[in-house]
């Protein structure tokens, strides 16, 4: 009986270790499997947070490349109103300066106008007393400062 004895505590002890084993190999799957879930939770965490971080970012550049486009345009519309309101004092400037060179060379060109037909008059005068066609003595009365 001893070899009936043995084959049971060996069949026993074989079923131990199967059982054993099978425990072993559950536990180890068991431990894969968080490992995995870890792992995957890790990486969409990971993913989440670039994610985020990359809106941020670019919510952050789109703010900053907005407030730079908008000062830029600013900064020209006040350029282009400067150089509107130059040009206008330019133009206004060069017609004043134009009217009064008008006003003056009119004055001028009149004031030698008379005075060129006042000469003439007096020549004139002169050359109808010198031959005698003079109709009055009216005019004899003009004097050289008159000219």
């Amino acid at each position: 009986m001893a070899s009936q004895e043995q084959s049971y505590k060996a069949g026993e002890a074989k079923g131990q270790a199967q059982e054993k084993t099978g425990q072993m190999i559950d536990t180890t799957k068991q431990k894969g499997q968080e490992a995995k879930d870890k792992a995957c939770e890790t990486a969409q965490s990971a993913e989440g947070q670039a994610r985020e971080s990359k809106d941020k970012t670019g919510s952050y550049l789109s703010e900053k490349t907005g407030a730079a486009k908008e000062k830029t345009s600013e900064m020209g519309q006040t350029a282009k109103e400067k150089a509107l309101g130059a040009t206008q004092a330019t133009k206004e400037k060069a017609s004043e300066m134009s009217q009064a060179g008008k006003d003056k060379t009119g004055g001028v060109l009149q004031k030698t106008g008379e005075q060129v037909k006042d000469m003439a008059q007096g020549v004139a005068d002169t050359v109808k007393r010198s031959i005698g066609m003079a109709d009055t003595d009216e005019h004899a009365n003009t004097t050289k400062g008159d000219y």
